[in-house]
């Protein structure tokens, strides 16, 4: 997909484009130029109705697939995915600006091994293991509903993505409405490799309205949630209503605790890059840095060094390690 067809105007559900309605669309702004390079239709708990109707109506055919039909459609996604891996790595660049080298190895390079990773489990796992007189079988729990972030917009899509097609479930994602560009090239991707009708749904729109119709529905068995802390408890709240499995990934402030004996230019290293790595905005950043009273000087020496190596640009400049902020929100 081109800069030129990022405007988006239907869903991906029961195997189909589903023109939306004629509402507002949610714009995409490049974090670089602060312009608009885009935008996804805003979805209603109707849409959410839809998706979830045809993720239903597939479920108890997908979930009788055999593992080598769900192995070589997983590989199929991930062939075609590094197929178009530089395209992707740029639309997510330009969408929420992470430098364009990291784009390439982290925001698409770790979906494909994902994929490639999920269809390798498959084949060695067991989902009937006798346990003493007991026969333990693991079974598709359903219709999932996935809700996913931005900071790594399709990495996090197809960690839950590819993880419920292999178990055999069928899936409605709802992809960040800061960056949801690549989730429509994915949809595109497992339609080209053959994945049938209705096995995967996308819906795009506001948390408040399409992210909650997709916790609170009485036909999505489970809801896998990854974002603040503040929305995972929402989702918590309007899940419970239907008693529905609930998996949340939330916010956290990792810190790096410094020993006295620790090799203080190692530290101080590892410690940065684990910190700046996508500009900060990432759940497992190492945001703190604790070391002895004694130490504080040196480290702090240290660091001013070490940031030096990290110049900010725009992310498709040469030598840019920290791009632009995603949003103004961020920025703020």
């Amino acid at each position: 997909m081109t800069l030129q067809q990022a405007d988006r105007t239907a869903f991906f559900i029961g195997g189909a484009w589903v023109p939306a309605e004629a509402r507002e669309p949610i714009a995409i702004v490049n974090p670089e130029t602060e312009q608009r390079i885009g935008s996804v239709p805003a979805g209603t708990s109707e849409d959410v109705d839809a998706a979830v109707a045809a993720a239903r109506a597939a479920f108890p055919a997908w979930s009788q697939t055999s593992v080598a039909d769900r192995t070589a459609l997983l590989n199929a996604t991930a062939d075609a995915l590094e197929g178009c891996k530089d395209s992707v790595a740029r639309l997510i660049s330009t969408e929420m600006g992470t430098p364009y080298g990291f784009s390439q190895v982290v925001q698409v390079g770790n979906p494909i091994v994902q994929l490639r990773a999920f269809a390798e489990l498959l084949e060695t796992y067991s989902f009937e293991e006798q346990v003493k007189n007991s026969l333990v079988v693991r079974e598709p729990i359903g219709v999932v509903g996935a809700i996913t972030p931005w900071n790594y917009p399709l990495h996090q899509v197809v960690a839950k993505v590819a993880a419920a097609l292999a178990a055999g479930c069928t899936v409605v994602l709802k992809p960040s409405e800061v960056a949801p560009l690549s989730a429509f090239v994915l949809a595109d991707l497992l339609a080209g490799a053959g994945l049938p009708p209705g096995v995967f749904n996308l819906v795009t729109g506001y948390g408040p309205v399409v992210g909650e119709a997709l916790a609170s529905h009485p036909g999505v068995d489970m809801v896998s949630f990854t974002g603040s802390t503040a929305a995972g408890k929402r989702v918590t709240e309007v899940a419970s209503g239907t008693v529905k499995r609930v998996s949340l990934e939330l916010g956290g402030k990792s810190a790096l605790v410094v020993l006295d004996d620790a090799d203080l230019d190692k530290a101080v290293k590892v410690g940065l890059a684990n910190c700046f790595i996508n500009a900060g905005q990432t759940c497992t950043a190492w945001t703190r840095m604790l070391v002895p009273a004694a130490l504080q000087d040196r480290v702090v020496d240290l660091v001013k060094a070490g940031t030096a190596k990290y110049p900010v640009g725009g992310p498709f400049e040469e030598g840019t390690r920290i791009g632009p902020l995603a949003n103004a929100g961020q920025y703020k």
